[in-house]
Protein backbone atom coordinates (compact mmCIF):
# COMPACT_ATOMS: atom_id res chain seq x y z
CA UNK A 1 0.00 0.00 0.00
CA UNK A 2 1.60 3.40 -1.21
CA UNK A 3 -1.51 5.44 -0.74
CA UNK A 4 -4.70 5.88 1.53
CA UNK A 5 -7.46 8.05 1.73
CA UNK A 6 -9.78 8.66 4.93
CA UNK A 7 -13.03 10.95 5.57
CA UNK A 8 -12.60 13.03 8.56
CA UNK A 9 -15.63 13.66 10.10
CA UNK A 10 -16.83 16.85 11.94
CA UNK A 11 -18.76 16.67 15.73
CA UNK A 12 -21.06 18.45 17.73
CA UNK A 13 -22.05 18.44 21.24
CA UNK A 14 -25.43 17.49 22.68
CA UNK A 15 -24.20 18.75 25.93
CA UNK A 16 -21.05 20.63 27.29
CA UNK A 17 -20.39 20.96 30.86
CA UNK A 18 -17.21 22.62 33.03
CA UNK A 19 -16.99 21.22 36.54
CA UNK A 20 -14.38 22.83 37.87
CA UNK A 21 -11.15 24.95 36.56
CA UNK A 22 -8.11 22.63 37.37
CA UNK A 23 -4.43 23.62 39.46
CA UNK A 24 -3.04 22.54 36.24
CA UNK A 25 -5.33 25.91 34.36
CA UNK A 26 -7.15 23.40 32.16
CA UNK A 27 -10.57 22.60 32.66
CA UNK A 28 -12.89 18.93 33.75
CA UNK A 29 -15.54 18.78 31.14
CA UNK A 30 -18.97 16.22 31.13
CA UNK A 31 -19.74 16.31 27.54
CA UNK A 32 -22.18 14.33 24.85
CA UNK A 33 -20.69 14.09 21.91
CA UNK A 34 -21.75 12.93 18.45
CA UNK A 35 -20.88 12.49 15.14
CA UNK A 36 -22.54 14.56 12.05
CA UNK A 37 -22.19 13.39 8.29
CA UNK A 38 -20.25 16.09 7.19
CA UNK A 39 -16.09 15.28 6.51
CA UNK A 40 -13.24 16.43 4.69
CA UNK A 41 -11.23 13.87 2.98
CA UNK A 42 -7.82 13.09 3.78
CA UNK A 43 -5.43 11.38 1.24
CA UNK A 44 -2.04 10.26 2.50
CA UNK A 45 0.88 9.31 0.01
CA UNK A 46 4.05 7.25 0.70
CA UNK A 47 7.04 9.08 -1.13
CA UNK A 48 10.79 8.43 -1.29
CA UNK A 49 11.86 11.77 0.46
CA UNK A 50 11.69 11.76 4.29
CA UNK A 51 9.59 14.90 3.99
CA UNK A 52 6.57 15.81 5.30
CA UNK A 53 4.27 17.52 3.00
CA UNK A 54 0.94 19.23 3.23
CA UNK A 55 -1.18 20.75 0.22
CA UNK A 56 -4.93 21.82 0.97
CA UNK A 57 -7.81 23.27 -0.83
CA UNK A 58 -7.76 26.30 1.64
CA UNK A 59 -4.96 28.30 0.91
CA UNK A 60 -4.84 30.27 4.47
CA UNK A 61 -4.31 26.84 6.20
CA UNK A 62 -0.89 26.37 7.37
CA UNK A 63 1.18 23.58 5.77
CA UNK A 64 3.57 23.07 8.81
CA UNK A 65 4.26 22.34 12.26
CA UNK A 66 1.35 24.80 12.53
CA UNK A 67 -1.29 22.29 10.95
CA UNK A 68 -2.76 19.35 13.45
CA UNK A 69 -2.52 16.77 10.74
CA UNK A 70 1.05 17.71 9.81
CA UNK A 71 1.88 17.52 13.57
CA UNK A 72 0.10 13.96 13.50
CA UNK A 73 1.96 12.61 10.33
CA UNK A 74 5.34 14.06 12.46
CA UNK A 75 4.32 12.30 16.02
CA UNK A 76 4.76 8.65 14.44
CA UNK A 77 7.04 8.76 11.83
CA UNK A 78 9.49 10.11 14.47
CA UNK A 79 7.73 7.63 17.21
CA UNK A 80 8.44 4.56 14.58
CA UNK A 81 11.32 5.97 13.00
CA UNK A 82 9.65 5.78 9.42
CA UNK A 83 12.07 6.54 6.43
CA UNK A 84 10.28 7.43 4.13
CA UNK A 85 8.39 10.72 3.61
CA UNK A 86 4.10 11.13 3.40
CA UNK A 87 2.70 13.53 1.76
CA UNK A 88 -0.97 15.14 2.58
CA UNK A 89 -3.36 16.59 0.43
CA UNK A 90 -6.45 17.78 2.76
CA UNK A 91 -10.02 18.30 1.25
CA UNK A 92 -11.54 20.63 3.90
CA UNK A 93 -15.56 20.77 4.01
CA UNK A 94 -15.72 21.18 7.67
CA UNK A 95 -15.37 25.23 8.59
CA UNK A 96 -11.96 26.11 10.56
CA UNK A 97 -12.05 27.17 13.81
CA UNK A 98 -16.36 26.39 14.30
CA UNK A 99 -16.63 24.21 16.97
CA UNK A 100 -17.22 20.84 15.00
CA UNK A 101 -13.27 19.84 15.65
CA UNK A 102 -12.11 20.11 12.30
CA UNK A 103 -8.73 20.20 13.01
CA UNK A 104 -8.79 17.73 15.35
CA UNK A 105 -10.82 15.55 12.44
CA UNK A 106 -8.15 15.66 10.19
CA UNK A 107 -5.72 14.70 13.05
CA UNK A 108 -7.42 11.80 14.03
CA UNK A 109 -7.35 10.61 10.49
CA UNK A 110 -3.56 10.85 9.71
CA UNK A 111 -2.95 8.95 12.44
CA UNK A 112 -5.22 6.31 11.46
CA UNK A 113 -3.93 6.39 7.81
CA UNK A 114 -0.47 6.35 9.11
CA UNK A 115 -1.39 3.09 11.58
CA UNK A 116 -2.33 1.35 8.27
CA UNK A 117 -0.17 3.27 5.50
CA UNK A 118 2.87 1.65 7.83
CA UNK A 119 1.44 -1.39 8.91
CA UNK A 120 1.88 0.29 12.83
CA UNK A 121 -0.17 -2.52 14.22
CA UNK A 122 -1.94 0.47 16.74
CA UNK A 123 -5.04 -0.49 18.80
CA UNK A 124 -7.31 2.45 18.59
CA UNK A 125 -6.64 3.17 22.23
CA UNK A 126 -3.08 3.68 21.62
CA UNK A 127 -4.35 6.14 18.70
CA UNK A 128 -6.29 7.78 21.25
CA UNK A 129 -3.46 8.51 23.80
CA UNK A 130 -1.06 9.64 20.69
CA UNK A 131 -4.02 12.00 20.20
CA UNK A 132 -4.59 12.89 23.41
CA UNK A 133 -0.70 14.70 22.56
CA UNK A 134 -2.41 16.81 19.98
CA UNK A 135 -5.61 18.13 21.16
CA UNK A 136 -8.42 17.12 23.79
CA UNK A 137 -11.08 16.47 20.74
CA UNK A 138 -8.51 14.02 18.83
CA UNK A 139 -9.16 11.03 21.01
CA UNK A 140 -12.99 11.41 20.24
CA UNK A 141 -12.17 11.99 16.67
CA UNK A 142 -10.57 8.36 16.48
CA UNK A 143 -13.14 7.36 18.19
CA UNK A 144 -16.62 8.70 17.01
CA UNK A 145 -20.27 7.91 17.27
CA UNK A 146 -22.00 8.85 20.40
CA UNK A 147 -19.83 9.23 23.75
CA UNK A 148 -19.46 10.63 26.90
CA UNK A 149 -16.38 12.79 27.34
CA UNK A 150 -15.01 13.31 30.69
CA UNK A 151 -11.53 14.83 32.12
CA UNK A 152 -10.12 17.05 29.10
CA UNK A 153 -12.01 15.18 26.51
CA UNK A 154 -9.76 12.18 27.08
CA UNK A 155 -12.22 10.00 28.92
CA UNK A 156 -14.42 8.09 26.60
CA UNK A 157 -17.38 6.00 27.11
CA UNK A 158 -19.37 4.73 24.25
CA UNK A 159 -23.31 5.10 24.21
CA UNK A 160 -25.97 3.73 22.84
CA UNK A 161 -26.61 6.05 19.18
CA UNK A 162 -28.14 9.02 19.47
CA UNK A 163 -31.90 8.91 18.62
CA UNK A 164 -32.37 9.17 14.67
CA UNK A 165 -32.57 13.26 13.86
CA UNK A 166 -31.31 15.74 11.37
CA UNK A 167 -29.21 19.00 12.42
CA UNK A 168 -29.45 22.22 10.53
CA UNK A 169 -25.67 23.31 11.02
CA UNK A 170 -25.35 27.35 11.16
CA UNK A 171 -21.51 28.71 11.35
CA UNK A 172 -21.73 32.99 11.09
CA UNK A 173 -19.00 34.30 9.04
CA UNK A 174 -16.55 35.20 12.67
CA UNK A 175 -14.22 33.70 14.38
CA UNK A 176 -14.34 32.76 18.49
CA UNK A 177 -11.52 32.02 20.53
CA UNK A 178 -11.06 28.77 22.19
CA UNK A 179 -8.57 30.42 24.82
CA UNK A 180 -10.68 33.43 24.79
CA UNK A 181 -14.36 31.55 25.66
CA UNK A 182 -12.15 29.52 28.92
CA UNK A 183 -10.22 32.42 30.22
CA UNK A 184 -13.54 34.17 30.72
CA UNK A 185 -15.87 31.64 31.72
CA UNK A 186 -16.98 31.64 35.38
CA UNK A 187 -18.06 28.72 36.90
CA UNK A 188 -20.55 29.97 39.67
CA UNK A 189 -23.64 29.04 42.23
CA UNK A 190 -26.04 31.03 39.09
CA UNK A 191 -24.34 28.58 36.55
CA UNK A 192 -26.63 26.60 35.23
CA UNK A 193 -25.65 22.68 34.22
CA UNK A 194 -26.88 20.96 31.40
CA UNK A 195 -28.32 17.53 32.69
CA UNK A 196 -25.21 15.31 31.26
CA UNK A 197 -26.55 11.79 33.13
CA UNK A 198 -30.18 12.75 31.91
CA UNK A 199 -29.39 12.98 28.93
CA UNK A 200 -27.59 9.54 28.55
CA UNK A 201 -30.44 8.20 30.58
CA UNK A 202 -32.47 9.64 27.42
CA UNK A 203 -30.21 8.12 24.23
CA UNK A 204 -30.27 4.93 26.46
CA UNK A 205 -34.22 4.83 25.71
CA UNK A 206 -34.01 6.36 22.32
CA UNK A 207 -36.14 9.11 23.45
CA UNK A 208 -35.29 12.15 21.77
CA UNK A 209 -37.69 14.88 23.23
CA UNK A 210 -35.85 14.18 26.90
CA UNK A 211 -32.35 14.32 24.68
CA UNK A 212 -33.10 17.67 23.39
CA UNK A 213 -35.14 18.93 26.29
CA UNK A 214 -31.72 18.49 28.39
CA UNK A 215 -28.86 20.08 25.93
CA UNK A 216 -27.12 23.06 27.05
CA UNK A 217 -23.30 24.16 26.67
CA UNK A 218 -21.82 26.23 30.07
CA UNK A 219 -19.70 28.12 27.31
CA UNK A 220 -22.29 30.09 25.88
CA UNK A 221 -22.28 32.40 29.07
CA UNK A 222 -19.23 33.50 27.41
CA UNK A 223 -19.82 33.19 23.79
CA UNK A 224 -23.29 34.76 23.55
CA UNK A 225 -22.49 38.65 24.95
CA UNK A 226 -19.06 38.49 22.98
CA UNK A 227 -20.55 37.79 19.95
CA UNK A 228 -24.91 38.27 20.21
CA UNK A 229 -25.16 36.85 16.50
CA UNK A 230 -24.77 33.65 18.08
CA UNK A 231 -27.91 34.13 20.71
CA UNK A 232 -30.01 34.70 16.71
CA UNK A 233 -28.98 32.19 14.94
CA UNK A 234 -30.16 29.77 17.93
CA UNK A 235 -33.76 32.18 18.08
CA UNK A 236 -33.84 31.92 14.10
CA UNK A 237 -33.87 28.03 14.05
CA UNK A 238 -36.39 28.23 16.57
CA UNK A 239 -38.55 30.20 15.27
CA UNK A 240 -38.14 27.66 11.93
CA UNK A 241 -39.19 24.81 14.52
CA UNK A 242 -36.19 23.50 15.79
CA UNK A 243 -36.59 21.04 18.95
CA UNK A 244 -33.97 22.91 20.07
CA UNK A 245 -30.87 24.75 19.23
CA UNK A 246 -27.40 24.53 20.70
CA UNK A 247 -24.17 26.24 20.29
CA UNK A 248 -21.34 23.46 19.43
CA UNK A 249 -18.13 24.01 21.43
CA UNK A 250 -16.61 27.17 21.84
CA UNK A 251 -18.66 28.42 18.82
CA UNK A 252 -19.65 29.92 16.85
CA UNK A 253 -21.51 27.11 15.22
CA UNK A 254 -24.92 26.77 15.83
CA UNK A 255 -27.14 23.85 15.07
CA UNK A 256 -30.66 23.06 15.43
CA UNK A 257 -32.21 19.25 15.79
CA UNK A 258 -35.45 18.34 13.48
CA UNK A 259 -37.37 14.93 13.33
CA UNK A 260 -38.17 16.07 9.81
CA UNK A 261 -35.47 16.28 7.51
CA UNK A 262 -37.70 17.97 4.82
CA UNK A 263 -38.43 20.65 7.77
CA UNK A 264 -34.76 20.88 8.16
CA UNK A 265 -33.77 21.59 4.44
CA UNK A 266 -36.36 24.39 4.04
CA UNK A 267 -35.04 25.73 7.32
CA UNK A 268 -31.71 25.57 5.63
CA UNK A 269 -33.07 28.23 2.97
CA UNK A 270 -34.46 30.92 5.48
CA UNK A 271 -31.45 30.67 7.40
CA UNK A 272 -29.14 31.53 4.54
CA UNK A 273 -31.35 34.80 3.93
CA UNK A 274 -31.48 35.49 7.41
CA UNK A 275 -27.53 35.31 7.46
CA UNK A 276 -25.75 35.87 4.01
CA UNK A 277 -21.88 35.25 4.15
CA UNK A 278 -22.98 32.16 6.54
CA UNK A 279 -22.34 28.45 6.32
CA UNK A 280 -25.25 26.57 6.42
CA UNK A 281 -25.75 22.98 5.79
CA UNK A 282 -28.76 20.12 7.04
CA UNK A 283 -27.00 16.93 7.79
CA UNK A 284 -27.37 13.46 9.38
CA UNK A 285 -25.60 11.93 11.92
CA UNK A 286 -23.21 9.19 11.82
CA UNK A 287 -22.67 5.98 13.77
CA UNK A 288 -20.72 3.43 14.50
CA UNK A 289 -22.25 0.82 13.39
CA UNK A 290 -22.17 2.70 9.88
CA UNK A 291 -18.48 2.17 10.05
CA UNK A 292 -17.67 -0.86 7.56
CA UNK A 293 -14.10 0.72 7.63
CA UNK A 294 -12.45 4.32 8.58
CA UNK A 295 -11.26 4.20 5.03
CA UNK A 296 -13.41 6.13 2.56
Amino acid sequence: MDSISLRSMAKVNFGLDVVRKRPDGYHDLRMIMQTVRLSDVITLKVHPSSEITLFSNLGFLPNDERNLAYRAAALLKNEFAIPDGVAITLEKHIPVSAGLAGGSGDAAAVLVGMNHLFDLGLSQEQLRAYGLTLGADVPYCVMRGTALAEGVGEILTPLTPMPECTLVLVKPNLSVSTKFVFTHLQITDETVHPDIDGMRQAIEAGDLSGVVSRMGNVLEDVTIPAYPQIQQIKDSLIREDALASLMSGSGPTVFGVYEDPERAKAACQTLREEFPGAFVRYVGLFHRKDLQTDLI
